[in-house]
């Protein structure tokens, strides 16, 4: 059943909720275990830097929403995405992982994938920008948070991911129903908008860069004790979404991160070969070559305020 995009606008107006909601100093702090908290902080930066990716992304959406309703939700996406990051550093500041005003510097891959989103996100056209958002939302819904919510047993944790949670299941509702929106074209359109956009320079880069930063992400999970399982079912509950629509498969981008996603989740397959050693030779990409932070990069924090 289609979504009625009005009502579900209305919804996510009614359901806003700001850091200022929460009890940052409520008992729970002292749950973190001292040799949990090197690994523990640098999942909550790598998850914070992802949230605010996905703001980027949310508002480039927002400019070539198929109608201004969806447009509308894709702004408030934004603005969610923005408070996710803000609430897992306000987390990290409750932990005692941050000082006062500190912002954790994201690695070289969630630098180079800032760059890329600041550069070409605009270009993209919606049914690559809007299958790559859901595959990271339903990775992080599915692997990255329900693993962190196991691993973790400060209560003031469990209620701001409960919040996020409920956001994030609004996100990918309107996901799918957007990606089946766009497999209702032709399959010539289709297949000329892919093929077309496949030898752009912003499309090679862009894979160049995602293809090591979804690698360096699995592998530190894995190092932090996530099992292969969690994150295969994270990847197949995208193709189960994904093939509740009719039309969606017939999206080639949607066809394609499928897939790749199978590869990402299976240790056996030769593409961790050229993965892994993407991530490899990503820790020798020149700092001077980095481009400074965006603006929009630049919005962080961890005033609850906020």
């Amino acid at each position: 059943m289609a979504i009625d995009m009005e009502a579900m606008l209305a919804k996510i107006q009614d359901r806003q909720w700001a850091l200022a909601d929460i009890d940052w100093e409520a008992p729970g702090a002292e749950t973190i275990r001292p040799e949990f908290r090197p690994k523990l902080k640098a999942f909550m930066t790598d998850l914070c830097w992802i949230e605010n990716i996905g703001a980027r992304g949310f508002a480039a959406l927002a400019k070539k929403a198929p109608d201004p309703t969806i447009a509308e939700i894709y702004r408030y996406f934004h603005a969610e995405e923005q408070r996710h990051a803000n609430a897992e550093l306000a987390l990290m500041k409750r932990w005692g992982m941050l000082e006062e005003g500190e912002v954790p510097k994201p690695n070289v891959n969630i630098r180079l994938a800032i760059e890329w989103l600041d550069a070409y996100s605009d270009d993209m056209p919606l049914s690559v920008l809007g299958t790559v958002i859901p595959m990271l939302e339903v990775a992080l819904d599915g692997a990255l948070l329900k693993f962190l919510l196991d691993s973790v047993q400060d209560p003031v944790c469990h209620q701001v991911f409960e919040k996020i949670n409920n956001d994030e299941s609004r996100h990918i509702a309107v996901d799918f129903e957007v990606l089946e929106m766009i497999g209702n074209a032709s399959a010539r359109r289709l297949a000329i908008e892919f093929v077309g956009r496949l030898a752009t320079p912003g499309l090679i880069l862009g894979a160049l860069m995602y293809v090591p930063l979804l690698n360096r992400i699995r592998n530190e999970m894995a190092g932090m004790g996530m099992d292969a399982e969690r994150l295969y079912n994270a990847v197949k509950r995208f193709q189960q979404l994904g093939e509740r629509g009719e039309r969606t498969p017939r999206v080639p981008a949607y066809k394609l991160l499928r897939r790749h996603g199978g590869w990402v989740v299976n240790p056996r397959h030769p593409y961790q070969l050229l993965a892994n050693s993407m991530v490899w030779l990503s820790d020798f990409y020149p700092k001077a070559l980095l481009r400074p932070m965006p603006a929009w990069s630049k919005e962080l924090t961890h005033n609850p305020a906020a």
